[in-house]
């Protein structure tokens, strides 16, 4: 029975190498998500842009949920916050107090994720569970500012419960996205790829160069659907463990990359490779520590010229209280054993509840959870959905057309800088969004479901466009969608104007001419 489950356990044991690089990974995606959102602090999170707080909690708000976030509308609270974040990030990436810059980053991030739902996708939700999953591992235990503190570990394998929920975990991605992927051109006619790529939202210029090819995009639906579908039953074979694992990682880096080649979607790819970074086996960790140590010991020398200067100049500097702390507790190895087991007796029950949360709309919704269980998963944001392009491809496409009237009476686009509006269909639609948050704010903007959110987008523009003087005054706005419906066969259909939104704007009160005196008549000599 022991050798049984020594066998059983090969799948869970991981190079703690692996999770290290695994944590630098998910910092550095996390601090570019970070740098990305604060392009639009004012527009995104203050009561000043898209979603106010009042409509936030009239509308989006779980009350189960919790957004340091939402405790101001101001702009400059956001930026405050996002610097703490940033700050968090970068001692993760660092190994610096691991565990607390973890814990520090992942309540920061569900708070920034809970301020506007609005802009979020599938690679929030994975980048939040790594996060969460991440606090369980001792991904600083090497490379990091923290193991300079400790010995250097005699055994670098480490299995544990966490190492167990973080493999389920990549496989329920790849799992629920194929089984909610219930449509007939995924499983029988094979052309979701076609459509995914008449999405002119999200064309990117490698996927115009393979959209002319049905046959190809059939072959391409095919290998997704049964890649997402079969591929990680790799991860549970007890045997031949690091051929598997290495084979796992390169054909998920191939299938993002391709993913990143061919739609826009934001960060999704980046979250994604970064994610099975913790596979990777000693036989890999050896041959990148043979190959990338030798750079990096050339430039540890600089690295510690540099700290050692900083750390010189931080000595200088006089505290005023100086707070001395010792404690003679000792934690005895019974103690540390029954630690061990209620962490993983902890984790063992989350991730049971994380598998019973993904069973909904892929089993009889009596084995789905109950509303009674869910508050669970909006407190502590365990709750995911990995439904991209399912069940079936969207097929409303088209393209926004921001139509302003100066007071003059001309038309223009402020979608297109202030072009003269024109309803011909641009070259490339994906480029009028700035960032995939915003192409994402636009497909929500969409729904009908959503009409609450339209007149604060249209008095949004409307107030960033007058804040520019150089800018003619503008009279009206409207948000028009130019409805394109995708069509079989590369048929073009014929697209359809659909006013969403239309605001006026605040028109400054006419000037006053100035009262000239009236001539006095010259007195008589």
């Amino acid at each position: 029975m022991l050798r049984l489950l020594t066998v059983l356990r090969r799948p869970f044991v991981f190079d703690l190498r692996a999770l290290a690089l695994l944590r630098v990974a998910v910092a550095a995606v996390l601090l570019l998500d970070l740098g990305i959102r604060s392009t639009d602090l004012e527009a995104l999170y203050s009561n000043m842009g898209v979603l106010p707080l009042q409509v936030l909690f009239e509308h989006n708000w779980n009350p189960y949920e919790f957004s340091l976030h939402s405790a101001s509308g101001l702009w400059q609270v956001q930026a405050f916050l996002f610097l703490i974040a940033g700050v968090a990030a970068l001692a993760m990436l660092l190994g610096y107090k691991t565990r607390f810059a973890t814990a520090v980053s992942w309540v920061l991030l569900v708070s920034l994720q809970n301020r506007n739902p609005l802009i979020s996708q599938g690679g929030d939700d994975l980048l939040r569970m790594l996060l969460f999953w991440g606090f369980f591992l001792p991904w600083g235990r090497v490379y990091s500012l923290d193991a300079r503190k400790r010995p250097t570990p005699t055994d670098l394998n480490y299995f544990s419960a966490a190492t167990l929920a973080y493999v389920v975990q990549l496989a329920l991605v790849y799992w629920c996205t194929a089984l909610l992927k219930s449509g007939a051109e995924w499983s029988q006619e094979y052309t979701a790829i076609y459509y995914a790529l008449s999405l002119d939202q999200v064309l990117m210029p490698g996927g115009r160069l393979i959209y002319p090819y049905p046959e190809l995009l059939k072959a391409l639906t095919f290998t997704t659907y049964y890649l997402e579908k079969f591929l990680p039953f790799l991860l549970f074979l007890p045997f031949w463990v690091p051929f598997w694992r290495i084979l796992f990682v390169v054909v998920m880096f191939g299938f993002h990359l391709g993913i990143s080649l061919t739609l826009f979607v934001g960060l999704f790819f980046l979250i994604n490779m970064a994610s099975v970074l913790g596979l990777l086996p000693s036989v890999a960790m050896d041959w990148l520590e043979r190959h990338l140590l030798p750079t990096t010991q050339q430039l540890r020398p600089r690295v510690a010229a540099r700290l050692a200067s900083l750390q010189s100049r931080f000595a200088t500097w006089r505290r005023p209280v100086r707070v001395q702390v010792a404690s003679s507790l000792e934690i005895s190895e019974g103690l540390r054993r029954l630690l061990r087991a209620m962490r993983n007796g902890l984790v063992t029950g989350i991730l049971v509840y994380v598998c019973w949360w993904n069973l909904d709309n892929i089993v009889d919704p009596r084995w789905t959870m109950s509303e009674g269980f869910r508050w669970i998963g909006y407190l502590v944001r365990v709750d995911q959905h990995w439904g991209m392009f399912a069940p079936t491809v969207f097929k409303d496409d088209g393209w926004y057309i921001l139509d302003a009237t100066t007071i003059d009476g001309r038309h223009i686009d402020l979608n297109r800088k202030g072009r003269p509006t024109t309803y011909q269909k641009p070259k490339s639609v994906m480029r009028l969004f700035k960032n995939d948050r915003w192409r994402k704010y636009s497909e929500n903007y969409l729904f009908i479901s959503n009409t609450y959110m339209r007149p604060y987008y249209c008095n949004y523009l409307l107030r960033i466009w007058s804040e520019n003087p150089c800018h003619p005054p503008l009279r009206h706005l409207d948000v028009i969608y130019m409805k394109e419906v995708s069509l079989p066969d590369y048929q073009v259909a014929t697209p359809t104007r659909e006013v969403l939104c239309g605001c006026d704007a605040q028109l400054p009160p006419p000037e006053v001419p100035n009262e000239q005196p009236l001539p006095t008549a010259a007195a008589p000599q």
